[in-house]
Parts: C-alpha cells; structure tokens; sequence
C-alpha cells in the first residue's frame, strides 16, 4: 500500500483504516486511492475490505470502479453483474457494467443494462441514442428479429459442432429470450424497489 504523502484526503482515510482494518471505511479510503491514480492500491483495499463486508454494495462500486479505471473490463463485469442484479438502480453499477461490456463487444449484455439505465433516465439523451444504436446494430447482426421479419433460407455447411451450436438462430433467439426475461425481472424489481420507497 503506497503511503499518503502529499494527498490529506488518502492520509485522512487512512488513518481510521488502520486503526480498524475491518471497517467500512475501506470503500472511500480505494476511492480516495483509485482518484489518485493508484488503482492497484484501491483494488486491494476495496478486495481485503470486501472479505469483511461481501454484502457491502458500497464496496462492491468502489472495486468496479477502481477495475474499469485500470482498463480491466472482465472483472469489472464479473465484479458488478451480481451488484446490478441485486440493486437495479445502481446507477453507477450500472453504467460501469454497460460500458465494460460495450468496450469487451458484449453488445446483448450491453443494451439490456443501458436500457435498465433509460428506465431510470428516460430523458438522457445520450442514453437514448445509445440504445437506439445498439438496438439497430443487434437488430443487423441478427442478434434482434422483429416479428415480421420473414425465417431467412440458408443453406446448411460444416463446421465446427461449437460454432454450428452459437451460430444456430434458435440458440440465438433463445440466448435473446432469455435476455428479456432476465431485464423484465429487473425492471419489476426496479417497481417494487420504487413502490417501496414511495410508501
């Protein structure tokens, strides 16, 4: 861990971390670390302090974020999947999520979690012409099919049985079924989560 010179706000966190390494204080200490560039030290703050806290959502935002400003979008992923399922409004889970996805080329992971965004931001701007593209790009890919659309005919050819199954259009259809189901889930919880506060 790199010392505090010269920044108060690391020095400041840090003294109360180590007068008690097991307290939450670990989440603002990797912020004040990962703002100054020193995101090595925010992860394994943010990785020991979440050993003590594994439910502290805080936590959990501070390490996605400290993993996305070090260019590891993997782990940012695998770090705030489960954070966005369990807190939907997250918005900043949730944008770190979409847009380590959009940069990994995870497009169907990325338009489900920009959408969970324009749910909560239906006026961002940005948001809506983001989803309107990832939408367009899906939809040419063929990750998308309007209902419309006619079953395209093509000819069968060999190739590999892993690359026959992820290319397979009902695999895919189903890949994206599941997909949907998994964002109205979210977006009901979002409702409920919304109901809850309002009563």
């Amino acid at each position: 861990m790199k010392p505090a010179r010269g920044n108060p706000q690391i020095y400041h966190y840090l003294k109360k971390y180590q007068a008690d390494p097991k307290s939450r204080v670990f989440a603002p200490l990797a912020e004040a670390y990962r703002k100054a560039g020193l995101f090595d030290e925010a992860i394994e703050i943010c990785r020991d302090g979440i050993r003590y806290h594994p439910n502290f959502i805080g936590g959990r935002v501070a390490l996605g974020r400290a993993l996305f400003d070090k260019g590891d979008y993997e782990s940012t992923v695998k770090e705030l999947a489960p954070v966005v399922m369990e807190v939907p409004d997250n918005l900043v889970a949730q944008k770190l999520l979409a847009e380590s996805c959009l940069i990994l080329g995870r497009l169907a992971e990325a338009l489900v979690a920009y959408k969970v965004l324009l749910f909560f931001m239906p006026k961002d701007q940005e948001i809506i012409k983001l989803v309107q593209e990832l939408e367009s790009r899906a939809y040419e890919d063929g990750l998308l099919v309007l209902q419309d659309d006619p079953v395209p005919l093509k000819s069968f050819t060999v190739q590999a049985a892993d690359r026959a199954l992820s290319a397979d259009p009902l695999v895919k259809r189903q890949e994206w079924i599941n997909r949907i189901e998994l964002l109205q889930a979210l977006l009901l919880r979002v409702q409920r989560i919304k109901l809850a506060n309002i009563s």
